[in-house]
């Protein structure tokens, strides 16, 4: 292990190198996991030198990640959230010029008809946290609706609908305004089936009209008009890669 250089705590590099959550590495270090010039370490406290030191896990050795791209896009509607679509429909990756050249993949989806925020990297690690269905990362919504929602309809959206055959997680549903033929409300979901806004308010009676994602936790559009894009800011980031 180094003595000098520019020296990192064990499980903040085994973060950074996409390995894990900071809390997640500490307990693969403790668990015996973890092994730095082929010695397997259990101190918390441990310094590492990146360019000096191997540091394995489960046997796999690990190095920092480069060039990794972090992008936020406002998908414009008749835009399909895919790398390529087989029915030759513009994708998502078309509005992004840097796309091919990091080989970025869309995280998640919205569907043809959404609009709205979606997130393109090459970290694949990433990609597979915000998506694996344990993390159920809170996503905000802004909807138009078919006529007016009822309290009954708001508690049956909130505390869960039966959609094919499984009962849907608690919800967020509010009433922004609506007039006597449209409403507009706010939605909050921690999980993502296909098209599962529009079947949830088909079965409320109150078609959505229009569909649009405002934020992926607490990553946002920010002013980003329907075909614009923007790199994620470094909090950002670090907010999405510690996600627990």
């Amino acid at each position: 292990m180094a003595n000098s250089g520019d020296l990192i705590r064990l499980h903040k590099y085994m973060a950074q190198c996409g390995v894990a959550s900071r809390r997640k590495s500490e307990e693969l270090i403790k668990s015996g996991a973890v092994s730095v010039n082929g010695h397997v370490v259990k101190d918390m406290g441990i310094l590492i030198d990146p360019q000096k030191d191997e540091v394995r896990v489960y046997g796999r050795i690990i190095r920092l990640k480069s060039d990794m791209i972090y992008i936020a896009v406002n998908k414009p509607r008749g835009y399909v959230s895919t790398v390529k679509d087989q029915f030759g429909r513009p994708t998502v990756l078309d509005l992004v010029p840097v796309a091919d050249e990091y080989r970025l993949y869309p995280v998640g989806r919205l569907d043809y008809d959404t609009t709205g925020l979606i997130l393109l990297t090459n970290d694949g690690d990433l990609t597979y946290r915000l998506t694996h269905p344990k993390h159920e990362i809170e996503k905000i919504y802004v909807a138009g609706l078919r006529g007016i929602p009822d309290n009954q309809d708001i508690f049956r959206f909130e505390h869960g609908l039966v959609l094919e055959g499984r009962l849907t997680a608690p919800a967020g549903f509010e009433l922004i305004k609506a007039d006597q033929r449209l409403s507009v409300v706010k939605i909050t979901l921690r999980e993502g089936r296909n098209r599962q806004i529009r079947k949830m308010c088909d079965m409320i009676g109150h078609p959505v009209i229009w569909l649009r994602r405002e934020a992926i936790g607490e990553v946002e559009l920010c002013g980003l008009q329907p075909g614009q894009w923007r790199y994620l800011t470094p909090k950002e980031i670090e907010y999405l890669k510690y996600l627990r």
